[in-house]
């Protein structure tokens, strides 16, 4: 495994066939694993990028307390047969400071994560434009944990023709249902017993979905839970359409996404399933 910490560096790697990518912040742990192993499938090289990106942060406080373990994350990585690693510095990736040109996220980049977090996806997408870039992959692999995120790169690939393959990998949770985070290192015990309503709600309401239940029944299964939990700072519990990020409600019927965002204690967490309202016709149209 070949660390690179420069452009330069990362520019002369021997190429292979098919080069694979996965994106991260570092502090990796079994998620990632499972998105390394992804991109393993897709390609017959995997490069790693450890980046903590100081753009998609809206709270300098948040940024500076986010975990930092680039040898831990090197050895993780060593059994996986990743093939390079790329750990740029911020100087490296910003070499004048908060760049003046940048990528928008659009309409995605300012509802639901996006009104919570301003100017975050507008982050990411930057981050991720210049890492294609630099990396130059032929597929990347994203997490499905973070359903918006997805939605806003598929959107930058899309818009701005980059030529490269996104593709999710499922989410990691523990058997408990806590899905595997980086910032799940901040909880207390406590917190992270709180922090199992996130999940439950999620299950409650892709079991109301799968049930047959309509769009507001759905959502209304999930908050049950999430409202009784005064440990909980819920910021959103909502359904998504998963082209474009819109909120959906009504008689919506097709593929969702059932998202939620909440404090517990100093930590804010974020999680997700993918159902569907109603079923497909013979025609292929949504009742």
């Amino acid at each position: 495994m070949i660390l690179t910490r420069t452009a330069a560096e990362l520019a002369a790697l021997p190429r292979g066939r098919r080069r694979a990518v996965v994106m991260t912040m570092g502090a990796l742990h079994e998620g990632h694993l499972s998105l390394i192993r992804r991109a393993r499938e897709l390609g017959d090289q995997v490069v790693v990028t450890i980046f903590v990106n100081p753009l998609q942060f809206d709270e300098q406080a948040d940024y500076d307390r986010y975990p930092r373990t680039l040898e831990a994350d090197l050895a993780l990585l060593e059994p996986f047969g990743v093939d390079a690693v790329f750990a740029p510095s911020e100087a490296e990736m910003y070499p004048a400071g908060e760049p003046t040109a940048t990528v928008s996220a659009g309409v995605i980049g300012r509802v639901l994560e996006g009104a919570a977090r301003p100017g975050h996806f507008d982050g990411v997408v930057t981050v991720v434009a210049k890492l294609l870039h630099l990396t130059a992959p032929d597929v990347a692999v994203f997490g499905a944990k973070d359903a918006q995120q997805v939605i806003a790169v598929n959107a930058l690939v899309r818009d701005l023709n980059f030529p490269v393959e996104i593709a999710t990998a499922a989410t990691v949770r523990d058997d408990d249902g806590l899905a595997r985070s980086s910032r799940n290192v901040f909880l207390s015990p406590e917190e992270r017993h709180t922090s199992l309503g996130l999940s439950r709600a999620l299950f409650a309401a892709r079991d109301a979905a799968e049930a047959g239940q309509p769009l507001p029944a759905v959502i209304a299964a999930g908050r049950a839970i999430l409202d009784g939990d005064d440990g909980i700072g819920l910021d959103y519990f909502a359904a998504l359409n998963p082209a474009d990020a819109s909120e959906l409600e009504g008689d919506y019927r097709g593929e969702v996404v059932i998202a939620v965002a909440a404090r517990v204690g100093a930590t804010r967490l974020i999680d997700n399933v993918t159902t569907r309202i109603g079923s497909p016709s013979a025609e292929g149209d949504w009742r």
